[in-house]
């Protein structure tokens, strides 16, 4: 890997939104998956990440949207540059500097994006030229999520055998130009919840106690085929579908979780139950939900139909907005500057 003197560097990258979840890591230390997954990277949020290796400088330092960072989120900042060291043979602490355009901790991946716009500045401003593959398999190791937004588009997670993790690392499967007609109709929960139970530790604790997990993981190789169908057909009846079952499968690990996760609130079940609804009302699935840990909804759907889903949404009591999104393109790097 070719290296240069150390910098500063800027990269901007957006989250992704898991058609198929990964819920559970066989190797925390490689964070390696149980399963595949499947994402689409949105366009419009972005998280922007600035990275500078100062001579001089006694620790890391991180400020996220403006506020200077300690406990947990340095402990993990902290850690990822230490490899980024560690690849790249720079000694220097590091300035970093992080802001997001939506919300942060509330289920919107912003770990995902974060760590893989931390993971582009971090790894130039240190004077490393890694390949698409080799960025993926690095940020996988501050955020799993974050090894999918490293590219744009529609993108899946390899969950790879090797103990190692030298397979395990996301791939396009189509770039976001692959189908404009499909749309991400997000619900905004006002007032939901910051996470006090991260991921990470989350779903660790599914795997230990939830009697859904192990169903959950035989059902998946099936899904994921059929979902990598769906999207190469551009079929959205079969997407949508196929998304919320992933959707309630995913759910019910969290629910009989000990103790039990449940991450959405009142309005957003009413949200769900509204897809239902119009579905039912349609005679087919033109519209499909999903959420991740946390109590915002995503609802898939297409360009025709996305004004009448997007009323129907906003029309329901605690829905605080909602952004019409669409596949997105990968990371874009804003600046480096060398010595």
């Amino acid at each position: 890997m070719p290296r240069s003197p150390p910098g500063v560097a800027a990269c901007e990258t957006a989250p992704n939104i898991a058609l198929i979840k990964y819920w559970g890591i066989r190797d925390p230390e490689r964070n390696l998956p149980y399963n595949s997954s499947i994402s689409v990277t949105l366009d419009r949020l972005r998280s922007r990440t600035r990275v500078r290796f100062r001579p001089g400088l006694t620790a890391d330092e991180f400020r996220l949207n403006g506020v200077r960072m300690g406990g947990g989120p340095l402990g993990d900042v902290r850690r990822f540059l230490d490899r980024v060291r560690d690849l790249s043979g720079v000694t220097d602490h590091a300035e970093v500097r992080s802001t997001n355009n939506f919300q942060t901790a509330s289920g919107l991946a912003s770990s995902a994006s974060g760590f893989a716009a931390l993971a582009g500045a971090a790894t130039l401003a240190a004077g490393l030229d890694l390949s698409p593959r080799q960025l993926s398999q690095l940020a996988r190791l501050g955020s799993g999520s974050a090894c999918r937004s490293v590219f744009g588009g529609f993108v899946e997670w390899r969950r790879g055998t090797r103990p190692d993790g030298r397979d395990c690392y996301a791939r396009p499967l189509f770039d976001e130009h692959h189908w404009p007609e499909l749309v991400d109709v997000v619900a905004i929960v006002a007032n939901a919840p910051t996470k006090v139970v991260r991921s990470a530790s989350a779903m660790q604790a599914s795997v230990r106690t939830s009697a859904e997990f192990a169903r959950r993981q035989r059902e998946l190789p099936a899904r994921i085929d059929a979902l990598r169908r769906a999207l190469k057909n551009r079929n959205g009846p079969a997407l949508f579908a196929l998304i919320m079952e992933e959707c309630d499968s995913f759910r019910r690990v969290c629910e009989t979780t000990t103790p039990s996760l449940n991450y959405l609130t009142r309005t957003s079940r009413e949200v769900l139950e509204a897809v239902r609804l119009e579905n039912a009302v349609r005679g087919e699935a033109v519209a499909g939900y999903t959420h991740d840990a946390g109590a915002h909804v995503h609802v898939f759907t297409l360009r025709a139909n996305a004004t009448r889903v997007r009323a129907r949404i906003q029309a329901i009591r605690g829905v605080s907005a909602t952004h019409v999104l669409h596949a997105g393109p990968g990371p874009r790097i804003l600046r480096v500057t060398r010595g």
